[in-house]
């Protein structure tokens, strides 16, 4: 009798670690997590466009438990002028956070930083004259920013 019961529950106790470490690993971010990230952090507009994409469809990266959320431009104005900057500082703090949780923020803050002026500056050039100027020395003045305190 105790020998029937000790060998039900070895077996009940390997089936429940199959099942909990099944969930586990089904938990856990893809391998190419990192990649993605790098992919959409760069500074080409092309980077920009693939993470707005996504952005839009949260849910199909679901699986990769990226930190989607942002402050926008922290305590700066959003759209400072009527220049709409939002979104620039949205992918910002999408880098910012999600380096910062995968440990390599630091050796990822300058490319993070350089990707936001040039993601600023995208705004700026559906400018012309005088508009266009102010534009781009406001992304100047926000990329100063966050180098010197981001």
């Amino acid at each position: 009798m105790h020998r029937r019961f000790a060998t039900g529950l070895a077996a009940s106790t390997l089936t429940l670690l199959t099942v909990v470490g099944a969930a586990t690993s089904a938990s856990a971010a893809p391998a190419d997590k990192p990649q993605v990230l790098a992919n959409w952090t760069q500074t080409s507009a092309s980077s920009y466009s693939t993470w707005a994409a996504a952005r839009a469809n949260q849910a199909a990266w679901a699986a990769y438990a990226f930190d989607w959320s942002t402050d926008y431009c922290s305590s700066s104005p959003d759209n400072p002028f009527g220049f709409p900057f939002s979104m620039s500082c949205a992918r910002h703090d999408f880098g910012y956070r999600n380096y910062k949780a995968a440990g390599s923020f630091s050796a990822n803050k300058s490319r993070l930083d350089s990707a936001f002026h040039e993601d600023l500056k995208r705004v700026c050039a559906a400018y012309s004259g005088g508009t266009k100027t102010s534009c781009t020395s406001t992304a100047w003045t926000y990329y100063q920013a966050v180098r010197a305190f981001g």
